[in-house]
């Protein structure tokens, strides 16, 4: 701690003195959690989860089922996270589907905690105990407190006088350098977001509350960036890693900084300084620091590779499933502290961080659990032959788990699981600051029940403080949205309104030749601006049917265009070591779904449907494909419904044709392959290889070698 403090030190001193006024505004927000709803497959896709695993963790799993959160005996680091992890994310899965057993338990937690606070203030299991007292832990609780207060606002004061109580105690805290480890360190951003969300509500409307707490809040922001590490310089290009970082010194001589969790934690942070420093420079860094991972670290699912610390460009490292939910991480963690992705959405506005969320959602997060969920990997590959414990270990942590396991392995892994679906869903429509608008940002299908503003003045807060006299009738719109998308083209969308006002919508960067018909009119165009399609919505009834073909992509240029029998050179390509390519098409990555068997290699006493697999490859899986080749499948369902559960081995109505020949492609040890060999020599004669979306896979080839077919 001495190291981290002393390190710390260096930059912090670099950080000029500023006044802090109000927070910055963002360019979009949240609505609260239960107004906006999954439909169809995506519905289904969380039900799943809720049956699966992720639902039945509190009855089974020691770590949450006797949790010291709620005064039991179970927890595996003095950090104590597994409790508020489970609570993070299970109270938006339980809200979402209105599982009645779960909000039950997830109230009974909360109640547990805030009635168990002790005379300083301090929350969490290491009250009347001499645990150590370190923050990070408490950040996850406070974010499903907050979603806790959205679905039911009657929560609303036991939470705030809380949270006021645990600042006041984490301020004089960090004032003597008190409860901050390395993790804390790495992961004060969280708290900070927390921090905005309790400032932002303005108490100054709320008569229970003095208006006088504000400076506390801001200080404390402060202490907690200077008080942790400097991701504006980790950021930079100047000291940004390039390839995997086992070997490489930290100029920081801070290894948490490239931990793959930490670094989407930290993209969270540059935009959460912003709002309290306004300086520009902080969402720069921040825009660019996100191009530098992707570019240096990027995987065709989405994600980007960190086993668990970056890992470089290479299709056998690994990506750990607490990155692909965390976010989290990037697709996850809180609804008021989203995803990094959706963060930096609503506060800078660039198109890339939407397109890069739906594509880890509907690709890396599936493909690392199970069609049923009640199994999950803690590595996923992109090129991946086996899925058991990795031999020899090329990855850059201690214990490669591979399997699909859920009993063996990190602990912290199985608590987190289920965040990645209810954020992107609580996370899929915003408002703009004005309250006038409202913006469809994560396509799939779904439906939302908002009161925006009617051009006089609306109680932002209204669903906090239904009683104030601040609180006028608005707007009242409905929106549903009904589609197979990604397994669709096309998004049918139904808007009532009390009044007219301007519906936005997302156009990802990946459409080609789009159009949108209103109100059964002609199809046209699309014409959008910022990637925001935008639809006046009258008074009553609207509906509007999108179009969003795409085209074939892989990192050799050539591709097909949808429906066309031509090809084009399109200028977006996706460059892969060894110049192997990666396919893709609109959101979706495509792979060769490898044939597989599975052996149980543990089973839960309590809960035998928790099970830990391990697969192995049944068929031959070394081929290289010839890119010009690629043909587009859709196979819609008759029913107009899709399979559950839709990601798995099978399931997908989508496909890609290809030709392909088998090759010597060695393996490395018995888990993974070598890199994909460059130029090689067919081995046997030409075949079509069908390429799935990657999220049904869980044995793949996603970076193929190239040949020319004959």
């Amino acid at each position: 701690m001495v190291g981290i403090k002393k390190a710390l030190g260096i930059f912090c001193l670099a950080v000029p003195v500023q006044v802090f006024g109000q927070l910055a505004p963002k360019k979009f927000l949240t609505i609260p959690l239960g107004k906006i709803e999954p439909a169809g497959w995506l519905m289904d896709q969380l039900l799943v989860q809720t049956n699966g695993l992720a639902g039945h963790l509190h009855e089974f799993y020691n770590y949450v089922a006797q949790t010291d959160w709620m005064g039991g005996p179970s927890y595996y680091s003095n950090l104590e996270e597994a409790g508020s992890y489970w609570f993070n994310g299970m109270v938006p899965n339980g809200v979402l589907v209105n599982d009645s057993a779960i909000n039950a338990k997830t109230s009974a937690f909360l109640s547990y905690v805030l009635s168990h606070q002790d005379s300083t203030g301090w929350l969490g299991p290491e009250v009347g105990t001499n645990k150590p007292r370190y923050l990070w832990g408490r950040y996850p609780f406070l974010f499903g407190a907050i979603q806790m207060t959205e679905a039911d606002p009657s929560l609303t004061p036991s939470v705030v006088s809380a949270m006021y109580k645990f600042v006041t105690l984490a301020n004089s805290m960090l004032k003597a350098g008190q409860g901050v480890e390395d993790w804390t360190a790495t992961r004060w951003e969280d708290f900070v977001i927390a921090l905005q969300w309790v400032e932002s509500i303005d108490y100054r409307l709320y008569d229970n509350y003095p208006n006088d707490q504000e400076d506390l809040l801001v200080d404390t922001m402060k202490r907690l960036k200077w008080s942790g590490v400097p991701w504006e310089k980790v950021f930079s290009e100047e000291f940004f890693p390039t390839t995997a970082v086992e070997h490489t010194p930290n100029p920081f001589n801070l290894p948490l900084t490239w931990h793959g969790v930490n670094m989407a934690e930290g993209l969270k942070a540059l935009p959460a300084t912003y709002r309290f420093t306004h300086n520009q420079s902080d969402l720069d860094v921040a825009s660019s620091g996100w191009d530098l991972l992707f570019k240096y670290h990027g995987r065709p699912s989405g994600i980007y590779a960190a086993d668990e610390y970056l890992a470089g460009l290479e299709a056998i490292r690994g990506t750990e499933l607490c990155l692909v939910v965390h976010p989290n991480c990037l697709v996850n963690y809180a609804k008021k502290s989203p995803s990094s992705g959706s963060y930096l959405y609503q506060i800078i506005g660039d198109l890339k961080f939407a397109d890069r969320v739906e594509r880890i959602t509907y690709n890396a997060l599936p493909a690392t659990l199970t069609g049923s969920m009640w199994s999950r990997q803690y590595l996923q590959q992109q090129n991946q032959i086996a899925a058991k414990n990795m031999d020899p270990l090329v990855l850059s942590i201690s214990e490669a788990i591979e399997s699909y396991a859920n009993l063996l392995g990190i602990p912290l892994v199985t608590p987190s699981l289920m965040m990645g679906w209810p954020k992107f869903i609580t996370n899929a429509f915003l408002t703009t600051p004005d309250n006038l608008s409202l913006v469809h940002l994560y396509l799939g299908p779904f439906s939302t029940a908002v009161t925006l503003g009617s051009g006089a003045f609306l109680n932002p807060y209204a669903y906090l403080f239904p009683m104030t006299d601040f609180n006028i009738t608005g707007n009242k719109v409905t929106v549903n949205v009904d589609t197979l998308y990604p397994f669709s083209d096309t998004l049918t969308t139904t808007i009532t309104a009390t009044s007219a006002f301007t519906y936005y919508v997302r156009i990802p960067s990946w459409v080609v030749d789009g159009t949108i018909s209103i109100n059964g009119g002609p199809a046209k165009a699309l014409s959008p601006s910022n990637g925001l399609q935008a639809v006046v919505a009258a008074a009553g009834t609207t509906g509007f049917v999108l179009n969003l073909p795409a085209a074939i992509t892989t990192g050799a240029l050539l591709v097909h265009i949808y429906s066309r029998t031509t090809t084009q050179l399109l200028n977006k390509t996706e460059d892969r070591p060894h110049g192997s390519i990666a396919v893709h098409r609109g959101p979706l990555h495509y792979a060769f779904d490898i044939p597989r068997n599975q052996t149980v290699l543990a089973q839960n006493a309590q809960q035998p449907l928790a099970v830990d697999l391990e697969f192995d490859a049944t068929a031959p899986w070394q081929y290289a494909i010839d890119p010009t080749t690629l043909k587009f499948s859709n196979v819609p369902p008759t029913s107009g419904k899709l399979p559950s559960p839709v990601f798995d081995s099978g399931k997908s109505p989508l496909s890609i044709t290809v030709t392909a020949c088998p090759i010597e492609w060695d393996i490395a040890g018995d888990t993974f392959a070598e890199a994909p060999p460059t130029s090689p020599a067919c081995t046997d004669r030409q075949r079509t290889l069908t390429l799935t979306p990657f999220g049904t896979t869980k044995l793949r080839i996603g970076e193929f070698p190239v040949f020319k077919s004959t």
